[in-house]
């Protein structure tokens, strides 16, 4: 490492680089993002320029072994994640991996396997909400027993996501509606309630195999029940909520996955209502912040490769429960 700076490469030149790294980089001078690869190099280096990255590769596989870098984001689309992520800790890089995690959970646990036979790397899933005051209080008041006994847990996240040929609605990427908008509520069902089983799914089809939206209900261990709704195209157009329901109380939340755009959070219970209101800084500067402070300090943070089988396992039983394949790896040459 350069000094006290954490020198990160860029696997691609994925639209999400510059709000999810590149911005948040900026804002601090733990962090220089010094080097991009991609597989069209003019296309990597019109991303350079603009993000005003110094070092262009012409390869993912130059990139995991260069010596200049000490750690690697990886947004590269869904069936692409495990395989750079394991060569990059093969390479003893970090690894900030975008969700999904990987193609299944399978693949999550080569992962895992990756780190424990590279000691010393960190891997961190990029669930970026997670790392933010919001988040955390919705949580925190979940568990605090303050609802009551919890009966009940909605959350949705739909966007629309139409543009042909995109990405998301490839099978061979391992795409679909489930894999990149409902990564989102089923990690936040499962920090909400551990343990989460799916009963029944229903899928709504863009092309054989591929979801355009998704709808999972599920049990809870302590006999409560679950909905997650995610869609790219449907009806609902734009959902970004979540609701639990205890029996002495509810929260209801508008936006808990970038809260820095606005959001809302109100607790109801026997003793009255209140919103509680939280910090416009963003979830990306809170995440590369605990992201440097596992590769320089070891501190803990809670989105593990081990916890990314967890997610990765109910999402593989969710479109075993719809009826659709389970995604796979897109084979790399």
């Amino acid at each position: 490492m350069d000094g006290r700076v954490l020198r990160i490469g860029v696997l691609g030149a994925a639209r999400i680089a510059p709000v999810a790294l590149v911005k948040p980089a900026r804002r601090t001078e733990r962090v220089a993002v010094t080097t991009v690869a991609a597989r069209d190099r003019p296309r990597a280096e019109e991303f350079a320029r603009k993000q005003g990255i110094p070092r262009v590769l012409g390869s993912y596989a130059e990139l995991v072994a260069d010596p200049e870098i000490d750690a690697v984001y990886n947004p590269l689309p869904n069936g692409l994640h495990g395989y750079w992520t394991i060569a990059a800790l093969e390479a003893g890089k970090h690894v900030l991996c975008e969700k999904p995690f990987t193609a299944n959970a399978d693949e999550a646990r080569a992962v895992v396997a990756a780190c424990n036979a590279n000691p010393g790397v960190v891997v961190m899933e990029a669930f970026h909400y997670q790392y933010h005051p919001f988040a955390k209080r919705l949580v925190e008041i979940t568990r605090s027993g303050e609802l009551g006994n919890i009966e009940r847990i909605d959350v949705a996240f739909s966007a629309p996501l139409w543009k042909r040929g995109d990405i998301r609605y490839q099978l061979a990427l391992a795409g679909g509606a489930t894999m990149d908008m409902g990564c989102y509520p089923v990690s936040l069902l499962r920090l909400l309630a551990p343990g989460p089983r799916v009963i029944r799914a229903e899928a709504k089809l863009s092309s054989p195999g591929v979801d355009r939206a998704m709808d999972a209900h599920f049990s809870l261990p302590d006999g409560g029940s679950a909905h997650i709704g995610c869609s790219m195209f449907s009806s609902s157009v734009l959902r970004l909520h979540a609701d639990v329901i205890g029996d002495d109380g509810r929260i209801s939340v508008f936006n808990p996955f970038s809260p820095q755009h606005g959001h809302r959070m109100k607790v109801t219970t026997s003793l009255g209502s209140r919103k509680e209101r939280f910090s416009r800084r963003p979830t990306y500067d809170f995440q590369l912040d605990a992201f440097v402070a596992a590769v320089e300090e070891g501190a803990s943070f809670p989105t593990t490769a081990v916890d990314a089988i967890r997610t990765m396992e109910l999402i593989d039983a969710i479109y075993n429960a719809a009826g659709l394949p389970m995604r796979q790896p897109t084979p790399v040459p």
